[in-house]
């Protein structure tokens, strides 16, 4: 997907649980007039009823995608009050501004790589399920190619180290994932590889 000089890239590699036929974890990204949207919901424990929290909360981002992450948090957490309860990463990119702001609350990880290194972001604390809490985003300026990797909780940082982040190539990236990883899952297991590139 492209948009003038812009360009986004994604590659998603999912599995349930080992013996699940329902993945706790839902995703959504899309591209936007001006930026690009990822979100990644992990509803607690695995099964139907995670299932049904984290998809409650993709619903809510896909209908007000346009809105700042505080708001989606905040319309997500109270569709939330009675279901279970999610832990969220939302990434979003602004093209004309050039910046990027994402927050992660819970262990939904968020990886930035650039050719100078990759730096993993400490997540807010907790959970969402229908009650207010604290929580900050984070907000940087985008380099020219950069990658995002965004992940649940399946996903072992073992798993993580032995992985090349920087490479240009996302497909390649969940395909080292595929690589280094344990065939069977013992949680639900997303992994979300994106690529901002700046054309010249």
């Amino acid at each position: 997907m492209s948009i003038a000089k812009y360009l986004v890239d994604v590659s998603v590699f999912q599995q349930p649980k080992e013996g699940n036929f329902y993945c706790g974890d839902s995703y959504f990204y899309a591209e936007m007039e001006n930026g690009f949207i990822c979100a990644l919901a992990d509803g607690l424990g695995s099964g139907e009823f995670a299932n049904e929290s984290s998809q409650i909360v993709i619903d809510i981002i896909k209908d007000n995608k346009n809105i700042s992450i505080e708001k989606l948090v905040e319309k997500a957490n109270e569709r939330l009050l009675g279901k279970r309860g999610v832990v969220l990463g939302i990434l979003k990119i602004e093209y004309d501004h050039k910046t990027y702001s994402f927050s992660s609350i819970g262990n939904v990880g968020i990886i930035r790589a650039t050719k100078e290194g990759k730096t993993r972001s400490i997540p807010n604390a907790g959970f969402l399920a229908g009650y207010k809490r604290p929580f900050k985003v984070i907000k940087g300026k985008l380099e020219s190619a950069m990658n995002f990797i965004m992940f649940s909780d399946g996903v072992k940082d073992k798993e993580l180290a032995k992985m090349c982040m920087k490479n240009s190539d996302v497909h390649e990236i969940t395909k080292s994932y595929v690589y280094v990883s344990e065939e069977e899952k013992k949680d639900d297991t997303t992994l979300i590889a994106i690529r901002y590139t700046e054309q010249p």
